[in-house]
């Protein structure tokens, strides 16, 4: 009976709770699920035509210390095949028994499992609501000392949010080692599984590799003179709440963007290794690249003059001076200086048609209600969430200080401005155009707090 009960327990728990370790394709370890006999088949039978792949932000480098947010994606076009796992190792590329670099959940849908070398004993670590099958810590988990190989897997959440969909995708955070260890190799298996209840028949597995080299990057960020400025207004001036885009030089080795690294509506504050202080607060990141970095800044930034510096894996940039003020209005911008606009009432965009090739668009009516879509108008009530996206539940947050727009000089028919839901620091501003507008592309201003909005924003009206 407890022989009997005991397989039965491995069997479960390679299917919905993540595989045993060891399982990925690893020289000299157990193979993949096929060959350790958890799933019936052939990996990588030519048969199959599913792919299996890790996105890596930096490409295949790495810089030493430097944590990167990979996402790995198990896709099969087989409509049969429909639940979807992993197990994924980073190891040395010159002795394969080594473990190189530190794996992390960045949510409840991966954990990690801990294993000694002989596989005889392990343990599964992850985030609360990872499901059942592992062993839960409220931050990063890390694997004890006596069980030095890490192995990085979905957990049953995982398993339960990804079936039924076309394609199964995971994200987590790996950390590579200090110091330049040279190539490093990693070890993936993924599967393509069938739908309903759990079988060890008929699912498809892949198996492959990945080898990255370290990065060569070793120059501090530089902040270019006059470099940090309003993303909305390309001015020199910011303030809370505000998206700021920073210029310059080596601010990261990587070009990427926040999506993959917000976590339960909660913003980051670090992309790829990259991070800004502002007046001695973490701001947002919402954009790397090697020279621009955009972030938004924190609704409790303070005002007056404010010290900008950039660290990432090099080390942290010279400060920037820059003078923070509580209102700077600026609309986004769609080619040829048309403010980002659409039609209040069905939210199509509202721009001269032909702005952009292949694009049928509709411009603004004269006594039609226009939304523009901007940055920098101010504080809210309900207060500026800080650090989320902004929250269905508790708004609308309108703006504390009503704002002045005008067209063409002519004051526009105020109907309200607010927070978009479900963004960060996005704002919206509805209008009506004056119905004596006459046909043309007129300058739209916003003025608030005694600031306004650069001159030279044009939108289209056409009766």
């Amino acid at each position: 009976m407890a022989v009997v009960m005991g397989a039965f327990a491995v069997v479960l728990w390679a299917y919905e709770y993540g595989p045993n370790p060891g399982v990925c394709g690893v020289p000299g370890e157990l193979g993949t699920c096929t060959q350790s006999q958890c799933h019936s088949g052939t990996t990588n039978n030519p048969a199959n035509r599913g792919s299996l792949a890790i996105k890596f932000p930096n490409g295949l480098t790495y810089v030493p210390g430097v944590q990167q947010h990979l996402t790995v994606t198990i896709s099969d076009p087989a409509p049969t095949q429909v639940a979807w796992g992993f197990e994924v190792t980073a190891r040395q590329s010159s002795n394969p028994a080594t473990m190189t670099g530190t794996f992390s959940p960045s949510d409840q849908y991966t954990q990690i499992m801990c294993s000694r070398a002989d596989f005889n004993v392990f343990d599964v670590y992850c985030l609360p609501g990872a499901g059942q099958g592992c062993t839960f810590q409220s931050s990063a988990p890390a694997c004890p000392a006596n069980e030095p190989l890490q192995y990085m897997e979905h957990s049953y959440s995982g398993y339960v949010h990804t079936q039924g969909q076309n394609s199964g995708t995971y994200q987590f955070d790996w950390t590579p080692p200090s110091t330049n260890v040279g190539n490093i190799t990693f070890y993936i298996a993924g599967n393509a599984g069938v739908g309903g209840q759990p079988t060890a028949d008929n699912d498809h597995i892949y198996a492959t590799t990945f080898t990255l080299a370290a990065g060569n990057s070793s120059n501090a960020p530089t902040i270019s003179s006059g470099g940090v400025v309003s993303n909305a207004t390309g001015l020199a001036g910011i303030g809370p709440n505000l998206y700021v885009n920073i210029n310059g030089t080596d601010l990261s080795s990587a070009t990427d963007v926040w999506d993959s690294f917000i976590t339960n509506n909660n913003l980051p504050t670090q992309v790829d290794g990259v991070s800004v202080s502002i007046g001695g607060k973490a701001a947002y990141v919402e954009y790397v690249s090697p020279t621009r970095i955009q972030v938004l800044t924190p609704p409790d930034l303070g005002l007056g003059t404010m010290a900008v510096q950039v660290t990432n894996s090099n080390g942290t940039s010279a400060s920037v001076s820059v003078t923070s003020q509580q209102f700077a209005p600026g609309f986004f911008e769609w080619q040829n200086n048309q403010p980002v606009a659409t039609h209040a009432a069905d939210s199509s965009d509202a721009m001269k048609n032909g702005t952009y090739s292949g694009l049928t668009t509709v411009p603004a009516k004269p006594g039609e209600y226009i939304t523009f879509w901007g940055s920098g108008f101010g504080p809210t009530t309900p207060a500026i969430p800080n650090g989320t996206l902004v929250p269905i539940t508790d708004g609308p947050y309108y703006v504390t200080n009503v704002p002045l727009l005008t067209i063409n000089g002519q004051p526009m028919t105020y109907y309200g401005t607010a927070l978009a839901p479900t963004f960060a620091g996005l704002y919206q501003a509805t209008a009506q155009v004056p119905i004596s507008t006459a046909n043309g592309d007129w300058p739209v201003i916003a003025t608030v707090g005694g600031i306004s909005s650069p001159t030279g924003v044009v939108l289209t009206v056409h009766n």
